[in-house]
């Protein structure tokens, strides 16, 4: 029996190598994503820390304090925004790759089911074929008894 063998083999190879280069780069991308937001959650973190720092001390040193919170406020806050825009940007691109998965995936699917598809036939193809050369065989001997039993 013939070995079944798919000419598209190639290429659906290539796709599954594709596949896991994508899959890690957005792995890689979700790490980032998460790095950013841990970030962010810190910033906020510090800045509330410090909120209720000055709500707690003493009314002579609340006074300084707030002013100096106030003054180094607008700094947390730009470092935040910052990092939420770095944040969006990631996230752009984190579902771009999302797509781009998607789609090789669902191109290597279609290969499979081709794959597939064509192995049921190659199978399909060699009983038929076996079945003739049993036919032929079987009409064969029957012939040659036919003609023994005529001789």
């Amino acid at each position: 029996m013939k070995k079944f063998i798919w000419r598209l083999q190639r290429l659906l190879d290539i796709k599954i190598k594709q596949e896991e280069v994508k899959r890690a780069e957005l792995i890689s991308i979700t790490q980032q994503a998460v790095s950013v937001r841990g970030m962010i959650m810190m910033q906020r973190t510090i800045l509330q820390q410090k909120l209720n720092e000055v709500g707690q001390a003493d009314a002579k040193e609340r006074i300084a304090e707030q002013r100096l919170f106030i003054k180094h406020v607008h700094v947390i806050d730009r470092k935040i925004r910052q990092l939420e825009e770095k944040l969006a940007e990631i996230e752009k691109l984190r579902q771009d790759k999302i797509k781009e998965v998607m789609e090789l995936r669902k191109f290597r699917k279609g290969l499979e089911k081709i794959k597939e598809n064509d192995k049921v036939e190659f199978f399909k193809e060699q009983e038929r074929h076996e079945q003739n050369d049993s036919d032929d065989k079987t009409n064969v001997r029957y012939a040659r008894k036919i003609i023994q039993n005529a001789c």
